[in-house]
This record gives structure tokens, C-alpha cells and sequence, in this order.
């Protein structure tokens, strides 16, 4: 989904722990994620794909089953409800506000509206595509379709949509989006439904973690409590959070080097990563994508070769290694490339001469203060390399190695939409850049 901004207006018990907590510490649990492709297409020709990860939650009593985005760009939960006539509502599972039991109709600050109330707040919460303008509920809100009490949380303050934007929500099977990023990006922290759990379960390990597989026929999850080591292949780094009154899950970046070359953009180290699950791409600042571009750039190899065959994903390469001072983050080719070599002309003395070049995939980012405008982000290329854990006590980043197999397993992919085997158009497609936070503000409809 990207970073946000707002104006108002299948669940698997892990065992596992950090090193630095009681290896007692209980660890909650872990959502599968499903994986679903989406194409862009231009003159009825596929150019690329965008992808998205979700899975499911349950809301009101009795439950009411809903796939979402597990999103650490945007703050709320959110979720469509049956009087939205938008189309990119109706083509999902709708909140039936009259089903539940257990539901309050609220108004921003958590007051209950009241019976004969003719007006109520509403928020407009805008994502770096799409926006959703919604209402206000609370209801209990559970992991997975369960209804387990230490995975649930009983009064969850929930945005209802009454309008969602037809781009990208129509274009995708999730049905609503849970928000994972700091306080700053809710309108209050009653808003946070980790936050929320963790204060229902004074004993949870304050942490969630993100794993995603490699491969499609691979199980992606998010864990809740603290981290399943079994997804990790070395220890755990940490980094701190830069800014966190700013909302996002915000590291900074000493250096940037590609092979032996400092990237000069950053040389003073004031650059900047955000930690997006909801962004297909590496965002880059649109300042440095063009060094990035010129840096990464590589010759294919078509000596013997037949150039419909090349995958520049095989074609060796500087990988780019974020420095963070105790750690480096290091993508390489394969999480950054365009799969397909593009043929590019030069002009020399004897004339024009053409070469198949292999170059990498960025999403240009334009983004003003105080967040940029020397700020990355760190979508899924960063976030397959590595299992990603999210500390909200200590405000900080972990990052480990993930663990992925290395060959696909039997039986094909699970993904929605895959594009066919052998496709020069994954790993995803070119997006919009995110809109800046803005702080939020009251308004009655």
C-alpha cells in the first residue's frame, strides 16, 4: 500500500524467542500470507506486475472472515462495510455492522455516537495509491478466523470504509488493510491493533516479524510476539528506529555502496529507509535513481545465447549494500533487476551501435520534508532477502538472513494471478510514490 497519510474528515501456533529475551517469553502466533500477483497493462499488452501479500483476520461477533494487507506503511485498521457502493467494495467481503453483536458505533475519540446523532466523524486515509474515506466502530478483532481471547482484541477501534478508490483496492483479492506503523500515523494509539493486543497480554514479547518466501509455492507469514527462528538463518541485528514521532518504521543510513563505489548521494549519511510490507519495489529518491540505474547497470551476456532466453536475475553483479553502522544490508542482482535485458543504442565515431544491457527496477520517490527527500523504500526486494522483526517497546529493526529454500517445492504455485513459468515481468511493476503523513485532523460529516 505504501506509506499513508490521513485526514479526519490461516492461523499456526510458533515457538521461538529473541536472544536478548526469557527464552519462557511466549510467543503468540503466525498468519499465512498469501501471495497475489496483479498485471499493468498498456494497449491490452501485460508491461509488468504489481504484488501484494495478505491474510485473514476476523472481525465482530459471530466472526466475520476478512483478508488483509498486514501494512507497516499506515496506522489503521480498515475494513469495508455493507453500505459502501463504491465498486472496489462491492467486490469484496463487506463489515456487516448489524451482524455483531459486540459492535459500538464510535466516534473518532472513541466516544459512542449517539442513538439519535445526525452526524458522525469520519477520516480519509490516503495510501500511496488510493484512498479510503470511512467511519468508525468498535468491535473485537481476532487473528485468523479464531476466536482464541489472547489473539483477539475485544475492543478495536476499526475505520469502516464507506468508499474506497476503484485503484489499487478493486484490482486485488484483500478486502481491507490492518496498519503495523508507529502511533504517529493513527489518529490515536486506541487505533494500534498490536499496540491494543499487546496491552490485553501484558506477558507478549512486544515484537511482530515478517517472513517472505522466495518462492511462490513457499509460505509467507507475519508472527505475532516475537520471532520464529526457525524462518532465520543468522542472529538477529538490530538498528534503531530514526524518528519515531514520525510513525514509520524509519532506519538510517550511514552509506550507500555499489561494489567498491560510495554512492554520493548519501556520503553523509543522511539517508533514510522506511520498512514497507504493503511495497512491491526498492523505492529509491529520485535524486540518486539515476546513479543507481548508471551504477547498476551491467552487460547481458549473449555470446552463445539466445537473447529471448537471458534473465538478468542470473547475470552477475555489484550488490547494493546499505550500511547502517552495525549492520549492511546487502540486495543483490536477483531483487533488483529487470528480468528482461532492454537493447540500448549508443552513438559512437563509426555510428550507432546497439547492446542488450541489463538494468535494475527502482521506484522513483519524491518526498518532501521532513521525512525526504533522501528516503528509500524498503518493500518486498528487501523484505525476501531478509526476516524482519518490529520491536515496539525499544523502538527498533531486527534483520536476519532469511531462510528460504532453495529450489521450489512440488506441486506448483500458490499464488493468485502468477504470471506463466519462465515470465520476463516478475519480480513487479513500476508505482506511484507514496503521499507524505500529515498529521490528523477532526471534521463531523
Amino acid at each position: 500500500m505504501q506509506v499513508a497519510s490521513l485526514l479526519l474528515c490461516s492461523l499456526t501456533p510458533v515457538l521461538g524467542q529473541d536472544a536478548a529475551v526469557a527464552a519462557d517469553a511466549p510467543v503468540i502466533g503466525s498468519v499465512s500470507l498469501q501471495k497475489q500477483y496483479v498485471p499493468v497493462s498498456k494497449n491490452g499488452k501485460v508491461l509488468a506486475y504489481k504484488t501484494a501479500y495478505f491474510g485473514e483476520i476476523s472481525a465482530g461477533t459471530p466472526a466475520q472472515i476478512f483478508t488483509v494487507v498486514f501494512d507497516t506503511g499506515s496506522g489503521h485498521v480498515v475494513l469495508p462495510r455493507t453500505s459502501c457502493k463504491s465498486e472496489a467494495c462491492l467486490k469484496h467481503r463487506q463489515y456487516d455492522r448489524q451482524k455483531s453483536s459486540s459492535a459500538v458505533d464510535i466516534e473518532y475519540d472513541g466516544k459512542h455516537l449517539k442513538p439519535d446523532a445526525k452526524e458522525r466523524d469520519q477520516v480519509v486515509v490516503s495510501y500511496g495509491t488510493g484512498k479510503v474515506t470511512g467511519e468508525f466502530v468498535e468491535d473485537a478483532v481476532c487473528l485468523g478466523s479464531t476466536s482464541t481471547s489472547a489473539l483477539c482484541v475485544n475492543h478495536m477501534r476499526v475505520v469502516l470504509a464507506t468508499e474506497m478508490t476503484e485503484d489499487p483496492f478493486s484490482h486485488f483479492a484483500f478486502d481491507g488493510v490492518m496498519g503495523l506503523a508507529l502511533d504517529a500515523l493513527r489518529l490515536n494509539k486506541q487505533f494500534s491493533f498490536f499496540g491494543e493486543m499487546l496491552a490485553q497480554n501484558p506477558g507478549m514479547l512486544p515484537q511482530f516479524s515478517f517472513f517472505l518466501s522466495r518462492h511462490d509455492d513457499g509460505e509467507s507469514a507475519i508472527t505475532f510476539g516475537g520471532v520464529d527462528k526457525d524462518r532465520a538463518s543468522t542472529a538477529i541485528q538490530w538498528t534503531p528506529v530514526e524518528k519515531p514521532e514520525l510513525g514509520y518504521w524509519l532506519v538510517q543510513i550511514k552509506q550507500i555502496r555499489i561494489g567498491d563505489t560510495i554512492l554520493e548521494d548519501c556520503a553523509e549519511g543522511d539517508c533514510r529507509g522506511i520498512l514497507d510490507t504493503g511495497t512491491s519495489l526498492l523505492g529509491v529518491p529520485r535524486q540518486a535513481a539515476r546513479s543507481l540505474h548508471r551504477l547498476l547497470a551491467r552487460p547481458a551476456v549473449t555470446e552463445g545465447v539466445d537473447p529471448n532466453d537471458i534473465d538478468c536475475r542470473h547475470v552477475p553483479g555489484h550488490t547494493i549494500d546499505f550500511d547502517l553502522g552495525d549492520s549492511v544490508i546487502s540486495v543483490p542482482v536477483e531483487d533488483y533487476s529487470r528480468p528482461a535485458p532492454i537493447n540500448m543504442t549508443t552513438t559512437t565515431p563509426t555510428g550507432n551501435q546497439s547492446s542488450l544491457v541489463c538494468r535494475s527496477l527502482l521506484l522513483p520517490i519524491d518526498m518532501a520534508a521532513p521525512l525526504g527527500p533522501k528516503i528509500f523504500i524498503w518493500g518486498e526486494p528487501v523484505l525476501r532477502r531478509y526476516l524482519t522483526v518490529y520491536d515496539l517497546a525499544e523502538n527498533r529493526v531486527g534483520f536476519s538472513l532469511a531462510r528460504q529454500s532453495e529450489f521450489p517445492a512440488e506441486g506448483g504455485s500458490h499464488a493468485i494471478g502468477a504470471p506463466p513459468a519462465g515470465s520476463t515481468l516478475v519480480p513487479g511493476a513500476p508505482q506511484r510514490a507514496p503521499a507524505p503523513a500529515e498529521k490528523p485532523e477532526a471534521t463531523t460529516v
